[in-house]
């Protein structure tokens, strides 16, 4: 109830601000001029390939790190670690005691944000039966597999229950069952009125979950907005198929369609789908199908970032041997 008290408050202000970020280590600039605006309660991705920044920057954001240059606010506060009680925070590189149980794990974290120990091993207890680890409360970490682990310890992430949640490559490492029930997890998070922010190189998952997104690559912003603004700067897909192989109404398809297996594929005519559905029926097209399709975020990210660095993200998603 109290964090959803906090939301109506925070309703249309930012949960974290970003000005020109800088960050230098040595002769190196992992982050480059940066600037971010996270709207309280949403959820807000960080795409990008490893080594574009991110994870430096949500340790800036966080005050972990302090910055080159520039300046940021995390919950109204200036001084970030100042809201530390309010964040959970899961970081890239996982790390748990092997020999203590997951009750004590999740409770410990708690703890460290500030709850009563009872009380944390109270929710703690709650939280592993919600997400069906009941029975491993009394189990050592080591007997765990590795997504049950990393359950646990996003478990312990918000059992203080955070007003923002900082999720650094959290789907890293699971398989698709866990992904999709971390992502449901993210999604009632928000729902409960959490600010939530991850980092990922899986378009997918930001496809799915984000409302606003950074495009990072190189330690720089090639852009920062809604998931909407960045496919609406892609054309509308046509994928049509006719009966007729050839007539007066190929000229109301663009010069760059191509045909692929009988298929043509061209972005849509800037008149818009009734001028070309005029012009492929007085023309005797003979349409079989004709599917308007809507640019995924891929290819708004390949547009935006370029070929390259939407490879590296490829690359990435690849497991390493």
């Amino acid at each position: 109830m109290l964090r959803q008290a906090q939301q109506s408050a925070d309703i249309g202000s930012l949960a974290v601000e970003a000005t020109d970020l800088v960050m230098d280590f040595g002769d190196t600039r992992a982050v480059d001029g940066i600037s971010l605006q996270v709207p309280a309660g949403s959820i807000y991705g960080l795409l990008g390939p490893n080594g574009a920044g991110k994870t430096t920057t949500l340790r800036i954001l966080l005050g972990i790190i302090d910055p080159t240059g520039g300046s940021r606010r995390l919950l109204g506060r200036g001084r970030p670690l100042e809201a530390a009680r309010d964040v959970g925070y899961l970081p890239e590189e996982r790390g748990l005691y092997p020999a203590m149980q997951s009750r004590e794990a999740i409770a410990f974290m708690g703890a460290l944000r500030g709850l009563p120990l009872a009380e944390a091993r109270r929710r703690a207890d709650t939280l592993l039966a919600r997400h069906g680890l009941g029975d491993w409360s009394r189990r050592p970490i080591r007997a765990l597999s590795k997504g049950m682990a990393q359950t646990v310890q996003l478990l312990g992430t918000l059992v203080h229950h955070p007003r923002l949640l900082v999720l650094d490559e959290p789907f890293s490492g699971l398989d698709a069952i866990n992904q999709g029930k971390l992502e449901r997890l993210i999604r009632s998070e928000a729902e409960a009125g959490a600010t939530v922010i991850f980092s990922t190189h899986v378009i997918a998952h930001a496809e799915r979950l984000c409302e606003r997104i950074a495009i990072i690559a190189e330690g720089k912003v090639a852009f920062e907005g809604s998931v909407d603004d960045a496919r609406g700067r892609l054309r509308p897909i046509v994928r049509l198929r006719t009966r007729s192989g050839d007539g007066p109404w190929r000229s109301a398809l663009p010069a760059a369609a191509r045909c692929d297996n009988g298929e043509w594929v061209f972005e849509l005519p800037e008149g818009g789908p009734e001028p070309l559905l005029k012009a492929l029926l007085d023309g005797g097209a003979g349409i079989d199908t004709l599917a308007i399709e809507r640019p995924g975020l891929h290819d708004a990210f390949v547009a935006i970032a370029g070929q390259a660095t939407a490879q590296a993200m490829d690359e990435d998603k690849v497991p390493q041997a």
